[in-house]
């Protein structure tokens, strides 16, 4: 057997591993209930309005945009989830990323029958973070608009700071100056700020009978002139395509239009994702990561043993192997991409923040893309870690977390607390990727330690229940994250692989830049 293989030490007929197996299986469930919630939502009465007027539901429209027989790669699907009464799934708009033309685009899309396709501070955070997601790696964008513009009610929270509505048509500038082909489909209100996306893209399409762009609706027309007018008549497809020039192809329905839409990206003169090269499949079974990852946030699992399960044929090439084993680093190919891992096996010790650090140095160097396998619980804390400078030594990690040049990916299989999260590539060090296993925590540390905290200060008794434990146990769950956007989506951990892969070829379609430090040995 080579040398670089995994040899896994699970025993698949162990009580642990049965029972984890059991209660993976059910966080499984739990999750894709979840998810069809959102994707069968219950409006049924929007829902049936919606196609009385010949037009497709959203993810109908992207499944025929993307080519036919690959896989979309759908970004934050429970946003807002479990918030306003679940009256915004999906926070009104799906996006994502998925091959048209063979060419890998961004893909962002209101939906209409939710609230009539407005806009949350959720829904406008997710449509910023799938441009910012295109920005960084460099991919068109394609809109399918249907929506009214902001939710009225919400216009305070969502159109006057730095990152609200307006982001959007700003993020439209830059990715234009960038070059990235931005196109639009009309395909029913776009109406108010919402009139700038199409109108702020290189080419825009327009359904008759169906689409239409305005500044200011007929209810405004009215109260703001007096005159009577029409939306058909304001800004339908025929004003737009004849009069104004706002559009640039009328399309006789949704399907037409879409038709329309892959022949423009066909022509945008766009890299073509590359060809997947062979890979050997890993050596163990994807399913057996059920039986694998813990049930209670105490226990760790060897990362070996997750690297054996999606790395092409098990195979990790070990970096410093035998020093500082809680941080275990290494190279592996997924489905024939190279990617750097590191992975957590416990406390962050100085030794490991060194030896990390030391890791993502080279894969700069050499242009490989890093993979963060975050389950960290922090930095040891104590007074010999401290007074061997173990914020020093953490500190450097995080400025080579930072710093680095190549694509990150952040997969969070367990825990993610307190100075761990950035040391390890969190949300705000800009991973062009996050996701969450199901069973994932990210709190700045673990309910019963911060209560704790708090009563040793207040000179409480240690013993009494504290409500701050309650209270980190909710606000640390996988889905109070993803309903809130501080990630890219929960996944379920039999797709990992599979999706790693597919962010992987995502963030190698644009050159890497390599070099923007030096090796140093730690």
């Amino acid at each position: 057997m080579n040398q670089n293989c995994i040899i896994s030490a699970i025993n698949k007929e162990s009580a642990e591993y049965l029972e984890n197996f059991q209660q993976n299986q059910l966080l499984g469930n739990e999750f894709k209930q979840s998810l069809s919630s959102v994707i069968f939502h219950s409006n049924k009465q929007a829902i049936a309005k919606h196609t009385e007027r010949g037009k497709l539901l959203v993810r109908q429209r992207i499944d025929l945009l993307v080519d036919e027989g690959t896989s979309f790669l759908e970004l934050s699907s429970l946003a807002a989830f479990g918030q306003w009464d679940n009256q915004f799934p999906s926070a009104g708009i799906v996006t994502g990323i998925g091959l048209v033309e063979g060419i890998q685009c961004m893909i962002v899309a209101n939906d209409a029958t939710v609230k009539g396709g407005t806009y949350i501070k959720e829904t406008i955070k997710k449509h910023v973070r799938a441009q910012e997601m295109a920005i960084q790696n460099q991919l068109p964008c394609i809109y399918l608009v249907d929506s009214g513009g902001v939710y009225l009610p919400e216009q305070a929270n969502v159109f006057p700071d730095r990152f609200d509505f307006g982001r959007v048509f700003y993020n439209q500038s830059k990715l234009s100056a960038m070059g990235l082909p931005q196109i639009s489909i009309v395909m029913g209100s776009c109406t108010a700020g919402g009139a700038y996306v199409p109108a702020m893209s290189d080419q825009t399409i327009i359904v008759k009978n169906q689409g239409t762009i305005f500044i200011g609706g007929p209810p405004l027309v009215k109260a703001a002139t007096g005159e009577d007018v029409s939306a058909e008549e304001l800004g339908g497809a025929y004003v737009h395509t004849t009069i104004s020039g706002v559009a640039d192809y009328l399309a006789q329905d949704d399907v037409d239009a879409i038709k329309i839409c892959r022949d423009l990206i066909a022509q945008s003169n766009q890299r073509k994702a590359p060809k997947i090269q062979s890979f050997k499949e890993p050596k163990y079974a994807i399913e057996e990561l059920l039986g694998i990852i813990p049930i209670t946030g105490k226990k760790v699992v060897h990362p070996h043993e997750i690297i054996a399960r999606v790395a092409d044929g098990s195979e990790f090439h070990e970096f410093k192997k035998s020093y500082a084993p809680n941080l275990v680093t290494g190279f592996v190919h997924i489905c024939g991409i190279q990617a750097g891992i590191i992975a957590n096996n416990g406390f962050l010790t100085a030794e490991a923040a060194r030896k990390g650090t030391h890791f993502i140095e080279l894969c700069d160097q050499r242009g490989i893309p890093l993979l963060f396998l975050q389950n960290i619980t922090g930095f040891i804390v104590g007074k010999t870690y401290e007074h061997q400078g173990i914020a020093r030594d953490g500190a450097k990690m995080i400025h080579a977390v930072t710093n680095t040049g190549v694509p990150k990916i952040t997969l969070v299989t367990g825990g993610s607390y307190g100075a761990g999260n950035y040391a390890m590539s969190g949300r705000a060090y800009d991973p062009e990727f996050l996701f969450l296993w199901p069973n994932s925590k990210t709190a700045v540390m673990g309910g019963e330690q911060a209560a704790s905290v708090l009563q040793t200060i207040k000179n409480k008794d240690q013993q009494e229940e504290h409500p701050l434990i309650n209270q980190f146990h909710d606000e640390s769950t996988a889905y109070y994250s993803t309903s809130r956007l501080w990630d890219d989506g929960i996944i379920d951990p039999l797709e990992t692989r599979k999706i790693l892969a597919q962010a992987l070829s995502i963030v190698t379609n644009k050159p890497i830049n390599k070099g923007a430090f030096g090796v140093y040995r730690m």
